[in-house]
């Protein structure tokens, strides 16, 4: 069966270069948006049988209009695609999604039936309750799907490197912590060592932890 695909892709070519591929693999692309704005106002006169949304940097906008949109169409299969293997990291987690969405990691997608069987897992999982999960290269369908250095890090330690990487203090991050100084100081320490960043004087540790964070974040190395 052809389902209904709405497409949503911040980056012009690589939402164009999506579609068309898509399009070869037999997916219905009944529409295509480079910003949520856009992908709003198409929802309700294309009702779509899945979305598949690349979210990018946009991660907390994501999380609202995907929330929004199953209001409207309780039924839609939702696919999220990223470069990010721990969505800590953009400060959302699974369970922000609606049950039954299935995430993909952008280079495990070898070929376009990875995305192909996640939009028909998607609709499948409409109506069964079913948690939000990863699926791999190999559509295995589980929570850590994509063991790294990451999933080694606490919760506490995720969003310290987050809102360091932001250019917050250690003062200012203790502030939102709720945490002394010294204890972020701490923290911070912890991450290099789990980064296995080592202590060199002519380097700001600040601004190699945010170059490590960025990397993982998916953003692209010059």
């Amino acid at each position: 069966m052809t389902h209904r695909v709405l497409v949503i892709n911040d980056d012009a070519y690589e939402l164009s270069t999506l579609c068309a591929a898509m399009r070869l693999h037999g997916i219905e692309v009944v529409g295509e948006a480079r910003n949520l704005q856009v992908a709003q106002n198409l929802i309700r006169p294309l009702r779509p049988d899945a979305i598949l949304l690349d979210i990018g940097f946009a991660s907390k906008e994501s999380v609202a209009f995907v929330n929004s949109t199953i209001k409207i169409l309780p039924d839609v299969g939702f696919v999220v695609m990223t470069n990010c293997p721990d969505l800590r990291l953009l400060g959302l987690e699974l369970k922000d999604f609606p049950n039954g969405t299935k995430v993909v990691l952008k280079r495990s997608v070898a070929d376009l039936s990875v995305i192909r069987d996640a939009i028909d897992e998607a609709i499948l999982s409409q109506g069964r309750c079913e948690k939000s999960v990863w699926m791999d290269q190999h559509l295995s369908l589980h929570e850590n799907s994509f063991n790294s250095i990451l999933t080694s890090f606490t919760n506490t330690q995720i969003e310290t490197l987050r809102l360091l990487s932001k250019g917050f203090s250690n003062a200012q991050i203790g502030k939102i912590r709720y945490v002394s100084e010294k204890s972020v100081e701490q923290i911070v320490a912890r991450i290099a060592m789990h980064l296995k960043i080592q202590h060199d004087h002519t380097m700001n540790l600040r601004v190699l932890l945010t170059g490590e964070y960025f990397k993982w974040l998916g953003a692209p190395r010059h």
